[in-house]
């Protein structure tokens, strides 16, 4: 090593999320369909914020919600206000009547127990029923459905769906095996249906019936290969060295240079969702420049090679338009959800649109 170069800029990495994006990847999966297209902000939104994401579709004509639990959806009606539905997909849980009743959400019923609880406690509440189609994950299977099926209508359920295990398949068996599982639990049955998450809206009309409720592809991520960039990270430089050939950089020495080189420290980890499997098959951006990840990522640090750069940069980017989640997953051996929901909370958050 000859010299180490300190930079003089902000030490926290920023998020920016594009709102206007995410509101246009749910305006053009809408006109996929003929139906209502609903939207799914569970895990704090995918990772970008439930609140404000939420808030913006909501505007751009959103009326139906999905999260994971009754904590989610508690907090995100207290976000979005009275007016629109907030469906819980893990169902009316014991311990959660409270929530349910107080924040008037509509828990996707999962199984006789589910629906016993909510039938007792809450006998006026509105409720939907998840089933299952083989993907052996949640929901009523065909027997225990046969089963109640005539009490559960009596009460007036809002929703009836289930979730495709492949849809990011399209040529899959599996699809069209659901599809018809699907059709023979509920034809001939006078309420809402849904099928299709993201993958399933890409699938085609056969799987849109009344409702879509599209997840990570308002985000930006696979299989809506069109989507528009929702996050960019933006991560600031620390300090730069230069080295010379044989010189080594990171943990285990895994990285030598070849060449008198230039190598930027940046100040993030895995600690901030940059998952360490990445190793060096990830890269940064210096504006159209791609800069290559270099040796092990550490806790709160990672190595970029900026030799070739004719300027010295103060910030590079990991994640945006020149660099999508699932590029970062490819180089994980993860998929886009894992990136996007594992990015941290130390980050600054910056929303635009």
């Amino acid at each position: 090593m000859r010299t180490a170069f300190e930079k003089s800029c902000m030490a926290t990495a920023t998020l920016s999320i594009d709102l206007t994006a995410l509101c246009e990847n749910w305006r053009v999966l809408d006109a996929m369909t003929t139906c209502e297209t609903a939207a799914v902000v569970k895990a704090d939104g995918y990772g970008l914020g439930g609140d404000r994401p939420a808030r913006a579709l909501l505007h751009a004509g959103v009326k139906r919600f999905f999260v994971a639990s009754s904590e989610e959806g508690t907090s995100l009606r207290q976000a979005l206000g009275p007016e629109p539905e907030i469906n819980i997909l893990s169902g009316h849980m014991s311990g959660d009547t409270d929530m349910i009743s107080d924040m008037t959400l509509t828990p996707m019923l999962n199984s006789v127990d589910q629906m016993l609880r909510h039938f007792e406690a809450l006998p006026t509440a509105p409720f939907g029923v998840q089933l299952d189609t083989g993907m052996n994950r949640l929901g009523m299977e065909p027997a225990e459905w046969a089963a109640t099926r005539d009490i559960v209508l009596a009460q007036g359920p809002t929703l009836l769906m289930s979730h495709l295990a492949c849809a990011d398949d399209p040529e899959n068996p599996m699809n069209p095996r659901q599809l018809g599982a699907f059709h023979e639990m509920t034809d001939g049955i006078d309420v809402p249906r849904s099928l299709a998450a993201t993958g399933g809206i890409l699938l085609g009309d056969d799987y849109h019936f009344d409702l879509t409720r599209p997840g990570v592809g308002l985000y930006g991520g696979m299989p809506f290969v069109e989507a528009t960039p929702v996050a960019q990270l933006d991560i600031p430089v620390i300090q730069i060295r230069d080295l010379e050939p044989g010189e080594t950089v990171g943990y285990s020495n895994t990285w030598i240079a070849n060449r008198p080189s230039r190598v930027a420290t940046l100040a993030a980890g895995y600690a901030d969702g940059i998952l360490r499997a990445m190793g060096e098959d990830a890269w940064v951006h210096h504006g159209d420049t791609p800069c290559k990840v270099i040796g092990r990522i550490s806790m709160d640090m990672i190595a970029a090679d900026v030799t070739d750069l004719t300027e010295t940069p103060t910030h590079l980017q990991l994640l945006g338009g020149h660099q999508s989640v699932d590029t970062l997953a490819e180089a994980a051996g993860t998929i886009g959800y894992e990136i996007l929901t594992s990015l941290g909370e130390r980050y600054g958050r910056r929303y635009k649109g």
